[in-house]
Order: structure tokens, then sequence, then C-alpha cells
């Protein structure tokens, strides 16, 4: 059976750090530019197609999104958004509260350690073994893909979610 409602956290890939350059205005670093695509691929092979993308506005995180939508097999709905940039897992959830109710599958592609902790506040089961790499270390690129049994997203809270799976691009051999 489907969840009611399903919570993807992308973790910007590998950015570079040029001298000079404002941490908003970061750009991926090579690996960071291999990676996303490879997220984005394994996202179309798995049907994790979002609904709509929360995306930080950071550079980073929009040139990751942007590698990613190329692989995509349909449009997907985005949003430029301020509130997931440098935020608690608890402001994180204020965000996603804010989501509409019909909107099935949520992608938000952010930052640590805000996204690191806004997965480890929401997810209360799931896969023993996803959990442990998880909460280990949510590196650059990993996906954690939250299964929720919820009615709206209204309703989401610490402890509400199971993990049905956490990917990393070294996990897929990348």
């Amino acid at each position: 059976m489907l969840p009611k409602h399903r919570l993807i956290l992308l973790r910007h890939a590998k950015s570079a750090w040029p001298d000079g350059v404002a941490d908003r205005e970061r750009p991926l670093a090579d690996r960071g530019r291999k990676a996303a695509p490879v997220i984005g691929a394994y996202m179309v092979r798995e049907k994790l197609i979002p609904d709509i993308a929360l995306v930080s506005p950071a550079r980073r995180a929009q040139e990751t999104w942007k590698l990613v939508r190329r692989a995509l097999s349909k449009k997907v709905s985005e949003v430029e958004a301020a509130d997931i940039y440098e935020v608690s897992a608890e402001r994180m959830l204020d965000v996603i509260r804010a989501v509409e109710p019909g909107i099935r599958t949520l992608l938000i592609v952010g930052h640590n350690p805000g996204m690191e902790n806004a997965a480890s506040l929401i997810v209360a089961d799931g896969n023993a073994d996803a959990m442990w790499r998880m909460r280990e270390k949510f590196p650059t690129a990993g996906l954690a893909v939250i299964d929720l049994d919820l009615d709206g997203w209204d309703e989401i809270a610490a402890g509400t979610g199971y993990l049905e799976r956490f990917i990393t691009p070294r996990s897929l051999g990348k």
C-alpha cells in the first residue's frame, strides 16, 4: 500500500569553496556536477518523482536541482524556498506544514545540518540499515525517502515518519 504522503529530502551535491565567494553563491564542484544526475536517474528508475520541489536559493542547491530535474520524466513544479536555507529542523517542519495537502510527494533540496536534523527528527522507524547510515552521515547528494501516514502536511511532527530508504551516490556505486 502506498503512503498517504512521501517526503524526499535531498542534500545539495558537493560544492566548491572558491576564495572570496559568499556561502550562498558557492557553485557545485566537479564531483557534485557528476553526482546530481546520478541521483536524478535513480529517482526516475525508482519512480520517486515529486509533485513539487522546494529548493533553497543557494546556488549549489539550485544547480543540484537543475541537474536532477533534467533526468526526471515529467515537469515538476518548483518553488525557491528561502525558508530552508540555514534553518533548524523545527523550522523545516514549519515549512513542510505549510505545503498544500493535495501535494502527495514533496521534494526538498537543501543543506546540512538542517536536512540531517529534520530527517532524524521526523523518522521514528524504517529500514534499519538505512536509518543507521542516515544517522551516521547525511553526505552531499544524500537522498532520504520518508513515508508518512498523514492526512495533510500540517500533521507532520517529530516521529511521524518511516524511512523507506536512504541513498547516496556512493551506495549507487558512483
